[in-house]
Order: C-alpha cells, then sequence, then structure tokens
C-alpha cells in the first residue's frame, strides 16, 4: 500500500498574513498538497492573485476573508465565514505579524508595543482560541482531529536588539502554544510554534542587500544564504498532515542552522 500522508485531500487549512511572505509559502505547499486553502488578510483584494495561483497548484479549492486579527470581533466573525466556507476547519496557522524592529529600546512608545503585542500576540490568542472551538465541537460529534501552529520567531529564544516587543510575544506564543497541546490533546488537536530564522520577506527588507548585515549575520548562516518563504511549505504540510499525528507542544526552529552556529 503507497505511504501518502502527506496528501492533504478533504483538510481545510487557513493561514493568517498568508496573502505574502512566509504565510503565503506555507499556503502555496498546502494548496499543492491537495487542501482548500483560506487565507486571511486586512484586505481580501490584496490577495486575489495569491488565491488564484492557489487554485492551479492542487486539486483542492482556495478563498480569502478581509480579517484584523488584532480586532477580536473580527477574528470571531471571520473564524465563522471560514468554518462555514467547506463546513470544516483542520488546520489554522496563526501566522499574521508584525514588527517594530530598529528603536533602541530606551526610545520605543508604548503605542508601538501596544501595536505589536495587538497582532502578534492577541491576534493569535484569538484565532487560536476561536479555532480551538471549532475543532473541539466537531470532536464531540465523533471526528477528532486537527491542527494548530503559530508563526513565531527565533527572537523569542535569541537576544533580538531594538526589537523588545516583537521577541516578547514571539515568546509569549511559544508558551500559549505549548498551553493550548497539553489541554487539547484530548480532542486530538495538535499545536506547535515554527521559528523562523533570517527570512528574505517585507519584514526583512531593510536587512537584505546591506553590506555589513550580510557580512555580520547571513554569513554566520550555516546553509550561506537568506531563507525563502517557500522554504517552510514542507514543515507546513508535515504539521497539517497525517503524518505529524503525534507531534504536538513543539517549537521547531527553521533558520538553516544559525541558532546553533
Amino acid at each position: 500500500m503507497a505511504y501518502t500522508p502527506f496528501d492533504l485531500t478533504g483538510k481545510v487549512a487557513l493561514v493568517t498574513g498568508g496573502n505574502r511572505g512566509i504565510g503565503l509559502g506555507m499556503a502555496e505547499a498546502l494548496a499543492a498538497s491537495n487542501a482548500d486553502v483560506v487565507l486571511w488578510c486586512r484586505n481580501a483584494a490584496s490577495a486575489d492573485e495569491a488565491v488564484a495561483k492557489l487554485k492551479t497548484l492542487g486539486t483542492g479549492d482556495a478563498t480569502a476573508f478581509s480579517v484584523d486579527v488584532s480586532d477580536e470581533q473580527s477574528v470571531v466573525d471571520g473564524m465563522a465565514l471560514t468554518n462555514a466556507w467547506k463546513g470544516r476547519l483542520d488546520t489554522v496557522i496563526a501566522n499574521a505579524g508584525v514588527s517594530a524592529r530598529g528603536i533602541p529600546f530606551i526610545q520605543q512608545d508604548t503605542q508601538t508595543y501596544r501595536d505589536v503585542l495587538s497582532v502578534n500576540l492577541d491576534g493569535a490568542y484569538w484565532t487560536l482560541r476561536e479555532a480551538a472551538k471549532v475543532m473541539v465541537e466537531r470532536a464531540k460529534d465523533g471526528d477528532p482531529g486537527g491542527s494548530l501552529m503559530v508563526t513565531a520567531s527565533m527572537a523569542a529564544v535569541e537576544g533580538a536588539a531594538r526589537n523588545q516587543a516583537y521577541a516578547a510575544t514571539k515568546g509569549g506564543v511559544i508558551s500559549m502554544v505549548k498551553a493550548t497541546a497539553v489541554e487539547l490533546a484530548r480532542y486530538g488537536i495538535r499545536a506547535n510554534s515554527i521559528l523562523p530564522g533570517w527570512i528574505a520577506t517585507d519584514m526583512t527588507s531593510n536587512a537584505q542587500g546591506d553590506d555589513k548585515f550580510e557580512e555580520n549575520v547571513i554569513k554566520r548562516v550555516p546553509v550561506r544564504r537568506w531563507g525563502k518563504p517557500e522554504d517552510f511549505g514542507g514543515i507546513a504540510v508535515y504539521l497539517a498532515s497525517d503524518a505529524s499525528s503525534f507531534h504536538t507542544g513543539d517549537t521547531l526552529l527553521v533558520d538553516g542552522g544559525y541558532s546553533i552556529f
């Protein structure tokens, strides 16, 4: 018998902030593995191109909804729409995030701190909570299972100068995921954190091409390059698939070996 645990046919996956960067890299791999994929972004029209591409990658469907994860009611309403789209929800990736990197700690203002927390920590909390409600209810109806993921960051486990608010949120979501993994395991629901290293996305655009940064940081990456959004496709598919049915509460570094060198 063929071993096909990575075929996601019939599974529905949600990726917040999935219209670009790491989120899009994960969404594309999920779609190519035949999942039905939902993207959340503040303006669904901005995801039209991404949705069109996702529909060509596998046998599944794709759509996008306008959801502001920093607004609790928007998340509640968005999760209801997402669950109603195909009548189920199997995988949720809380990926939407912002950064305020580059401002010295003693110059950072409280509003910026609150803005980062509202997206990265509050948004992840509300997204996972509302997804858990859907998955627990399905389990009580005799259909257990589900995979929850959060895009954390290497900044959660290593010093991130001038990035205290961002680092705090990413450390926070790791703890949130561990608690969730323990509590929801009885329903067959898994929860894991993905920790990217230095990835070439809009968030790191200021550092890309900077000779000093490339020399001092990227040359320290054992793989000797920037990470790419597509580097996260495999881990997303694995955690969404039945192959990871006994894998929960973990923090998975995807950093080209940077953190151990």
